[in-house]
């Protein structure tokens, strides 16, 4: 198998249908899906299987006991966050074929600290907002990162 142009990793995801979305874009972009345990939810949840509409057997998906398990098994591959929290565009980021896009859980996202010791970017949005839906956001960063390496 050849090496996928990007990586989409999930820490800690919680709501089934969200991770059921994103193992179908996954699936259909070719990239790979990293999911960081615990997950909130059992990965045969009727709700995340419905979002994935059966992709899952397209979809390329590795499982992580936790976030330094991802970072072991992945040397040399750059982790860009993905946060509310970071100063940086998502358009003025320069992606590059390897990277591993990190989101957090919906309810909380990434750690602060996880944030500060990778690349981080973020999704612009108007004054007071929280954020996006999970699944919005990966595909919003995702195909700009396609879109610059294709």
């Amino acid at each position: 198998m050849t090496e996928p142009f990007i990586h989409v990793a999930l820490y800690e995801p919680e709501i089934p249908p969200n991770t059921g979305n994103i193992i179908r874009l996954c699936a259909n972009t070719g990239a790979e899906l990293h999911l960081i345990h615990p997950l909130g939810f059992e990965l045969d949840d009727k709700r995340m299987r419905r979002a994935g509409l059966d992709y899952h057997e397209f979809a390329n998906i590795k499982h992580y006991k936790n976030l330094q398990a991802l970072l072991d098994e992945n040397p040399g591959k750059r982790i860009v966050s993905c946060s509310t929290k970071a100063t940086v565009s998502y358009t003025e980021y320069q992606y590059q074929p390897g990277d591993i896009l990190l989101f957090g859980p919906e309810t909380r996202g990434l750690p602060l600290d996880v944030i500060e010791q990778n690349d981080a970017v973020k999704i612009p949005m108007k004054a007071g907002s929280r954020s996006l839906n999970l699944s919005n956001a990966v595909a919003i960063i995702l195909f700009e990162s396609l879109r610059q390496l294709q």
